[in-house]
């Protein structure tokens, strides 16, 4: 399977990692309780369908969004900040 890494390509799916899914950081760090902190350490959605992922390509160490069907493993789009792929 081939993954389209924004900087480099499209590359073999050996060559990333994911890292998780996009979500907001509890802030700030000292004041968030253990259930907060760890919910947002260890819960994901996990969705049946089109999810949108973090992933790092290993090659050249860089992170981007993936949105793909995780049914059907179809790539749909990979984009970095101000950058749609």
């Amino acid at each position: 399977m081939l993954f389209p890494c924004p900087f480099c390509g499209s590359r073999d799916e050996t060559e990333f990692t994911y890292v998780g899914e996009p979500k907001a950081r509890p802030e700030p760090a000292e004041t968030v309780s253990n259930e907060a902190w760890a919910e947002y350490l260890y819960v994901n959605a996990n969705p049946k369908g089109v999810a949108r992922e973090i992933w790092l390509h290993l090659t050249c160490m860089d992170m981007f969004a993936m949105t793909r069907d995780t049914v059907t493993n179809a790539v749909l789009s990979s984009e970095t900040p101000g950058r749609t792929r």
